[in-house]
């Protein structure tokens, strides 16, 4: 009897340790998953809505400073194709579906810098404001810029370009287009391609052209005066997208459209939405109570306008 009863007990202990490692175990993958789901979840957010981005320059003071950074929603206009995941999956086809709203003018937008051989050094996400939508006609007059002919007030928050403390000039050999006789001051006219729009190409709009036909992915030549599409010679091309023309809000140390020419729709990334973090980088840091005191809370919250 003794001996019967201590096998029993051995055999119920055993019995009852075998659910207790499958109900561990159970926790433990259920746990997996959720930091799966979770971590998975926060990529396609990142990947598809918003995303968080830094202000690393001066360009769109007092707008928005450095230091600050701010959340970019990324479906405000449209939904674009996985083809922005180009260094994870290879080329992909990069499209847009639109949706919600239209790029509107004013509007503050992130972009992927458009490749530019003279400024490849560049960073490669920009913030600008958005002056000129496609077909409009942008030209800056004594640095006041007018859009149809309208003049365009000063955003709430810029610098204007004659304000001697901020007049920090960033000055490149030239303009866009190249050999114009335009200035950072006195730019234009000039007409922001439209999607379906037939042009002219003669040696007058070439220069402003040439570019927008390579980016569309053709070759261009000119042979005795002539201009050679993917070796047809053509008198006329039809745009076969969509481009806006943008500038910084602190103009006279902006890097923009006046420099590098029209900002392509597909290299719009999204609008920006609000300020959710900001301090002073450029403050003397040697402890918490400085880092604290360099927080900028006056600007934590604000949404960008």
């Amino acid at each position: 009897m003794p001996e019967q009863s201590v096998n029993s007990t051995i055999q119920d202990s055993s019995n009852n340790a075998r659910p207790e490692k499958k109900s561990r175990a159970s926790s433990l993958a259920e746990y997996g998953k959720i930091i799966i789901i979770t971590v998975f979840a926060a990529l396609l957010l990142k990947t598809f809505v918003v995303d968080a981005y830094q202000i690393p320059s001066a360009s769109m003071e007092q707008t928005l400073q450095i230091g600050d950074f701010l959340l970019v929603n990324k479906l405000s206009y449209g939904f674009h194709s996985p083809g922005r995941l180009s260094k994870i999956a290879g080329t992909a086809p990069s499209f847009l579906i639109p949706f919600f709203k239209n790029i509107g003018r004013g509007d503050v937008i992130v972009f992927k810098f458009p490749e530019d051989k003279k400024f490849r050094s560049e960073k490669t996400y920009y913030i600008k404001r958005c002056i000129g939508l496609p077909g409009d006609t942008v030209e800056i007059k004594a640095g006041l810029v007018y859009v149809n002919n309208v003049f365009i007030p000063f955003p709430p928050n810029s610098v204007r370009p004659d304000d001697p403390a901020k007049n920090s000039i960033r000055q490149y050999n030239t303009l866009f287009p190249e050999n114009s006789n335009f200035s950072r001051t006195n730019y234009g006219p000039v007409i922001v391609p439209k999607k379906n729009e037939i042009v002219n190409l003669n040696t007058e709009t070439l220069p402003r052209l040439r570019k927008i036909i390579e980016q569309e992915g053709h070759t261009v030549r000119i042979i005795d005066n002539t201009t050679v599409v993917d070796g047809k010679e053509i008198h006329e091309y039809c745009i076969e997208k969509n481009y806006y023309f943008v500038l910084g809000d602190n103009r006279d140390n902006s890097l923009d459209s006046r420099y590098w020419g029209f900002l392509p729709e597909k290299q719009i990334i999204g609008e920006a939405l609000i300020i959710y973090w900001s301090w002073d980088t450029g403050a003397s840091v040697s402890g918490f109570a400085e880092k604290f005191s360099s927080i900028r809370w006056d600007r934590i919250g604000t949404l960008i306008k």
